[in-house]
């Protein structure tokens, strides 16, 4: 990392093995074929000395695989797995967007041990969806015990996420929703991309913030009160907002200008806090936004779930008596057009 940055000031000990490894690659004869590879998940926080001609120089940027590529890497890891005739390579890597290899390999050791604790001479579809929404949802905790009320609210907040997936343009495809406490969280409602998107407009973070708002939502409506259990939505709904006015530009009273440095973690040295480089007036202007795009968020949610509240009701009611419910079940239960150009479930 860079020099002198941090507490340690430049008598680190990590300076001092940076100092010496500059020095021994200085000492290299270009005619000896010598080549010296390294790898780092944090090229900003390099020394620039050590990116200088003739030492690393060659830089090769290797991003997370596209739909084929996990569709390959997937192929590679179960080569000495027993598989069922009913896997699909294609249509686990179209469910599983934004993973890296090492994600794709626990997804295969994940779904072998499920067949294996299920006695199974063959790994079998089932076990790959399994398995995947074990590594996206975390781990289910079917031990814990919830009171009734409590369920139900829960069941009513997870279902507020859940439904608004089905009135929104740009909203992801809807895969599962459950009242089943998975990891910290006491529900969980996962969608999932159509396909690997590197960029995304203001009408989809819109729609996101508006899901997100939902469970809110849908708790103001049915119990005239909120819960703790918004926090991370409120968290998550105020970065986007916050990053939508102060780093995209995507605010017509601020502009497209970046606004604020981002906070470093002080181990990578850089920055120790965030660094406010506008002034009061502005600031309150960027607060007043942020406000006003989450509230814009809300009141849609709000509006989307009072006009739609049987629905709400009815799925919220049927969460408690399954626990799980994934898209095709929820269309079925509301009378919702089927998706397009798909009839099987994901």
């Amino acid at each position: 990392r860079t020099r002198g940055a941090g507490y340690g000031g430049g008598h680190d000990e990590r300076e001092q093995t940076l100092n010496q490894l500059l020095v021994e690659m200085d000492g290299f004869d270009t005619k000896i074929g010598v080549i010296i590879i390294a790898a780092t998940n944090r090229p900003d926080v390099l020394d620039p000395a050590l990116l200088r001609p003739g030492r690393f120089d060659r830089q090769v940027v290797v991003d997370m695989p596209d739909i084929k590529e996990r569709e390959d890497i997937i192929k590679i890891h179960c080569r000495k797995i027993q598989l069922s005739t009913d896997v699909d390579f294609n249509r686990i890597a179209r469910a599983t967007p934004g993973t890296s290899g090492a994600d794709l390999a626990s997804l295969v050791n994940e779904a072998a041990l499920f067949a294996a604790r299920k006695n199974k001479l063959k790994v079998e579809m089932d076990d790959f969806e399994e398995a995947r929404d074990r590594i996206l949802m975390g781990v289910a905790r079917k031990s814990k015990v919830i009171p009734a009320k409590e369920k139900e609210m829960v069941a009513y907040h997870e279902a507020g996420h859940a439904l608004l997936h089905y009135f929104l343009k740009y909203a992801d495809q809807l895969h599962k929703v459950t009242v089943i406490p998975h990891g910290r969280a006491l529900g969980v409602a996962l969608s999932l991309p159509e396909s690997d998107e590197y960029s995304k407009s203001k009408a989809w973070l819109m729609d996101r913030m508006v899901i997100i708002m939902g469970g809110y939502a849908a708790e103001k409506i049915v119990y005239s009160e909120t819960t703790t259990g918004a926090q991370s939505d409120i968290e998550q709904a105020t970065n986007i907002a916050r990053r939508m006015v102060c780093e995209w530009g995507m605010s017509p009273n601020i502009g497209p200008v970046a606004l604020g440095q981002k906070e470093e973690p002080i181990f990578l040295g850089k920055e120790i806090a965030r660094h406010k480089d506008y002034s009061e007036d502005t600031a309150k202007k960027i607060d007043k936004e942020i406000k006003q795009v989450i509230e814009t968020c809300l009141d849609k949610a709000v509006d989307l779930l009072t006009k739609n509240k049987a629905k709400l009701k009815k799925l919220a009611e049927t969460l408690v008596a399954k626990e799980t419910l994934d898209d095709v079940e929820i269309r079925e239960l509301l009378n919702l057009p089927k998706r397009n150009g798909s009839k099987s479930r994901q």
